[in-house]
């Protein structure tokens, strides 16, 4: 099984990464064709802003409708934490667990294997997001990434998927780690996104 992000896998022309998608094509990374590349430069010095206290308070409150515009105007192609910060966004709609109504947030996505972990960080802070109510009461939800989008199923990540998804969250964003220590008070949940069984 493959739990190391892709930009780690990198062997010249042809990644290490691209061939183990090729040996076993099952999974959402290969039916989004998802990766994670690591950040440049500039990117990574929005990473240090995002993880910071500050960074994090604003970013909790203003990111996540900006970047759903950004992405529905340029139909799937960008969002803003993947430009400005390199990270790999999927938007995941759930089914409101109080208004049945479909709540859709960008999240970070995450390897695990050859599926894709979403963690209820928060960006550190005290409250536990909606979306994570919303997976608990209906597992179902839709997962979009660039132009592909998949119906998925989420179940709660077993102790060993939580720590693979925080180090493997960790080694294209450093905020995971701080965001975990500022949120000690509470349980930071994670899911992994399957696809879903007809």
């Amino acid at each position: 099984m493959v739990t190391a992000k892709p930009s780690a896998l990198a062997t010249g022309s042809r990644s290490l990464w691209a061939q183990l998608q090729y040996r076993w094509p099952v999974g959402l990374i290969s039916e989004l064709h998802f990766e994670a590349k690591d950040p440049n430069e500039v990117q990574r010095a929005t990473q240090q802003v995002a993880a910071s206290r500050p960074g994090a308070w604003a970013f909790q409150r203003t990111l996540h409708p900006i970047d759903k515009a950004l992405y529905r105007l340029t139909q799937g192609r960008l969002t803003v934490l993947g430009l400005m910060a390199g990270l790999p966004v999927i938007m995941v709609t759930t089914t409101g667990a109080k208004t049945g109504k479909d709540r859709t947030m960008p999240l970070v996505g995450i390897p695990v294997a050859d599926d894709i972990a979403v963690i209820g960080s928060n960006f550190g802070q005290k409250a536990t997001p909606g979306w994570v109510y919303n997976l608990r009461a209906k597992p179902e939800a839709t997962i979009a990434y660039g132009a592909e989008s998949v119906e998925v199923t989420a179940r709660s990540a077993t102790e060993d998927e939580t720590e693979q998804a925080f180090q493997a969250g960790a080694a294209f964003y450093a905020g995971f780690p701080k965001y975990r220590e500022r949120a000690s008070h509470r349980e930071i949940e994670v899911f992994v996104l399957e696809p879903r069984q007809t």
